[in-house]
């Protein structure tokens, strides 16, 4: 702790101790500056980085994608994905995609995501309701303990 020095000072004093001036807060009234070796500082900053990346949780969106004439035993499988997707901590897209004739009983495909819905309950939040997009209806699942 020097306190306040000209940048002339600053300089003088880094080379006589064969370190560098490195300038740690420039917003302050006057700029904080610390006299260390900048590389090994550059060092520690990238491992503090590289740390924080590490212990950050990237959430992916898991899509299943079932049909509305889905027999138990495939409902069954679909739905045991979905909740290890949702344990993992990932989003869960729900397409449920209508061919030809079944385009004429879109009430039966909303009951088979409502179903779904009601399956996976207690360990899901439904962030979109399901709704048709087009010749499909989609719903978004998040983990329950998620605060998304």
């Amino acid at each position: 702790m020097v306190g306040v020095v000209t940048v002339q000072e600053g300089l003088r004093r880094a080379e006589e101790a064969g370190l560098d001036l490195v300038e740690i807060s420039p917003n302050a009234e006057p700029p904080v500056c610390k006299i260390l070796n900048y590389g090994k500082y550059k060092y520690e900053q990238q491992k503090k980085a590289a740390e924080a990346r590490k212990k950050q949780k990237v959430i992916e969106i898991k899509e299943i994608k079932i049909r509305p004439t889905i027999e138990e035993h495939d409902y069954d499988v679909k739905l045991k994905a979905a909740k290890r997707f949702l344990e993992d901590e990932d989003k869960v897209k729900v397409t449920l995609r209508l061919r030809g004739r079944e385009m004429a009983h879109v009430d039966l495909a909303l009951q088979v995501l409502q179903r779904f819905k009601g399956d996976l309950a207690e360990i899901a939040k439904v962030e979109q309701e399901p709704k048709m997009e087009g010749k499909q209806a989609v719903m978004m699942l998040v983990p329950a303990k998620s605060s998304s």
